[in-house]
């Protein structure tokens, strides 16, 4: 009985304020969800996997040891991954990145260099954005990888203890100065973790990857992997 009424309220609330497509802001029709189809098929896979070599992983050659760097998306400058990644930041539109973890796992879903992967740890925010905006971004993306591959999920083995300014109109170098010595280690975990995959929305430049990578190898016998929701082509 309750399932039923709060199906009846749902329907009711989708008559009086329908879901649009976060990409054109059509009406979503049933069984759409975030995107319409349109909007959906033209979204810019990289086809990437963690089988073989892609440009992410050329990003962090002769910089940190990587095992694997892997991009979902690409991000361009006014594209639907730029228009969905700022709702999903700015906007208060957490399921977006619930959206894009459960697509993104159908498609990693195969990969058998996952199955090596202990722990999946999103890029941390500072604790005073996070009370800001309510959420990690990141959070929700990290938690639909890790219960795919079967792996655990912590968001206090890396913290961000600087509170830094944007980074989008920084150049690569800008960018890894203002990075340094803004993560560290938090809660050691009890477990033994060899395998760690650290994620994030948008990979530019790398930097604020490295910097993590660098803070996570603190930790005994780790290897770091890479996984986001997009990259800039280039970057």
């Amino acid at each position: 009985m309750i399932d039923k009424l709060a199906k009846i309220l749902n329907e009711i609330n989708n008559i009086l304020l329908p879901r649009v497509c976060f990409g054109c802001n059509a009406q979503l029709s049933r069984g759409e969800s975030v995107l319409c189809t349109v909007c959906r098929h033209e979204m810019p896979l990289t086809d990437h996997s963690f089988k073989e070599e892609n440009s992410v992983d050329r990003i962090f050659y002769g910089r940190i040891p990587i095992e694997k760097a892997v991009s979902f998306l690409y991000f361009s400058k006014n594209g639907i991954v730029k228009q969905l990644l700022h709702q999903l930041k700015y906007k208060n539109q957490e399921q977006i990145g619930g959206f894009l973890g459960d697509w993104c796992s159908a498609h990693l879903n195969q990969d058998e260099f996952l199955k090596t992967v202990d722990v999946v740890v999103p890029v941390p925010l500072h604790p005073k954005k996070a009370k800001k905006r309510g959420y990690n971004q990141v959070a929700l993306f990290a938690k639909k990888i890790a219960n795919t591959i079967k792996a655990d999920y912590s968001d206090n083995i890396l913290l961000k203890v600087s509170n830094t300014k944007t980074q989008t109109k920084k150049g690569r170098i800008l960018r890894w100065e203002s990075t340094k010595e803004v993560f560290q280690l938090g809660s050691i975990p009890k477990k033994k973790y060899g395998h760690i995959l650290l994620v994030d929305d948008v990979i530019t430049t790398g930097a604020t990857i490295e910097s993590c990578a660098r803070v996570l190898k603190g930790l005994e016998n780790v290897s770091v992997s890479v996984l986001s929701m997009a990259v800039v082509p280039n970057g």
